[in-house]
């Protein structure tokens, strides 16, 4: 599809048939459907953009009933790309339309209609992922990241407390999850132990651990976090 005026027959065929009087080019705007008293506008875009959805927005001015309609994307309805500009659309309250025109099947699509939109419910359907950004940051003692780096490791709270852990054997020796824990390593002790997914700690008898050579050089690698831990390791048991 190369031009926008090839979305423009699908999309007016649509709404005739759902019974609007359908017009071009009515004051700035793409197409209005009219019926009785509601009135539909919808904008055409050969592509997703964002001067689409500024145009999209200001016409909520004159209707609640605002789309746009783009050609099919080459994007997955599956991935997550596409999933994040729905909600993006639906956040703004504005109906999606996708149009295949030169398909034998269904050329238009309406993808989600211009509804308004529950934020308390996207907050409550978001309640885990809510929970666990909370969690995450209980269970860190500062700020060790530097907001929007992509290319550097991050630190989580998961790190801290292996770190946490790696600091109290190398100042008490070997542990047990249990003694580690009454230290104040936390409740996931044992599971970072037994998992070890870095690979820093070996388990030298009957639930006791210690931290191995690749432990003891890699911990090394966040000195501020060391600092703070053997400060509080000096002081603990």
């Amino acid at each position: 599809m190369k031009y926008e005026v090839d979305l423009y027959k699908p999309v007016k065929d649509y709404f005739t048939s759902e019974g609007y009087d359908v017009y071009g080019e009515v004051n700035d705007c793409d197409v209005v459907a009219v019926k009785e008293e509601e009135l539909i506008i919808v904008e055409l875009k050969l592509r997703l953009n964002l001067d689409l959805v500024m145009q999209a927005t200001k016409r909520q001015r004159l209707s609640d009933q605002v789309y746009v309609a783009i050609p099919k994307p080459k994007l997955s309805f599956r991935s997550q790309k596409w999933r994040d500009i729905c909600y993006l659309i639906r956040r703004l309250e504005v109906g999606l339309i996708i149009v295949s025109p030169n398909t034998d099947g269904e050329q238009l699509r309406i993808i989600h209609y211009p509804t308004p939109f529950d934020r308390k419910k996207s907050m409550q359907q978001s309640k885990k992922r809510r929970n666990r950004l909370i969690e995450e940051i209980k269970g860190r003692t500062g700020d060790f990241n530097i907001g929007g780096s992509n290319k550097l490791k991050i630190m989580t709270s998961y790190k801290e407390n292996c770190i946490h852990i790696a600091c109290c054997l190398i100042h008490h020796g070997p542990l047990s999850a249990k003694a580690l824990r009454e230290i104040g390593t936390g409740e996931k002790t044992y599971q970072i132990l037994y998992k070890n997914y870095d690979g820093w700690f070996d388990r030298v008898g009957r639930g006791i651990y210690t931290i191995n050579e690749t432990g003891i050089s890699e911990v090394q690698k966040y000195p501020d976090l060391v600092k703070y831990y053997n400060e509080r390791t000096r002081y603990e048991r």
